[in-house]
């Protein structure tokens, strides 16, 4: 019986001890940022792109996937949140067709968890619909070039910003260029793509 015992207890602290490793192992790694950080702006697309979901899953993440081709919300307040706010100057583009979205300019911090504009940077690349996901009418915001989920937009909350407007984004499907990355230039994107 003492031996069954002395081996129980053996096996129970040699699990903890890996418990303790895996958590300590976990906490010493830095941690990849989840927004794409370019010093060069993306070439940008001269048309509509549309991909097979394989090509999707090809070019994105499954977080961006998920957000930019069904709908997904990321977490709020998590590490995408936090790599947001410490952005300096730049500019957003889209992760899926690299169509340019947002500025720093029209950035703010709404305290809501996720990544806000007050107004998209080129307008021609936003597009909204109205959803139905929570069974109430909210404003989708969709990249219009590759007709990727963004987040949404809703107005009237009173913030102090020229529009009144708090397009929630989620950040994971965004690319950002700080002020100093070279221009955009026309052309072809960085996967296969075909026009509408």
């Amino acid at each position: 019986m003492k031996r069954i015992f002395l081996l129980s207890s053996s096996l129970c602290l040699a699990g903890f001890a890996v418990i303790l490793y895996a958590n300590a192992e976990e906490k010493s790694e830095v941690k990849k940022p989840v927004i794409e950080v370019s010093p060069t702006a993306p070439e940008q697309p001269t048309g509509p792109v549309e991909r097979t979901d394989e090509e999707w899953k090809k070019i994105l993440t499954p977080e961006q996937y998920r957000i930019l081709r069904e709908a997904g919300t990321e977490r709020a307040n998590g590490q995408v949140y936090e790599e947001f706010k410490k952005h300096g100057g730049g500019t957003y583009y889209c992760a899926g067709c690299n169509a340019e979205l947002f500025t720093s300019n029209e950035k703010f911090d709404s305290k809501c968890g996720w990544p806000s504009f007050y107004d998209p940077a080129k307008a021609k690349n936003v597009k909204y619909s109205t959803d139905f996901h929570l069974g109430y009418a909210r404003t989708e915001v969709l990249c219009k070039v590759c007709n990727g989920h963004l987040g949404h937009v809703f107005e009237g909350e009173n913030f102090d910003t020229p529009t009144d407007k708090r397009y929630c984004i989620n950040g994971t499907v965004l690319k950002f260029v700080p002020h100093g990355g070279s221009a955009p230039a026309a052309g072809k994107t960085d996967a296969p793509a075909k026009a509408k």
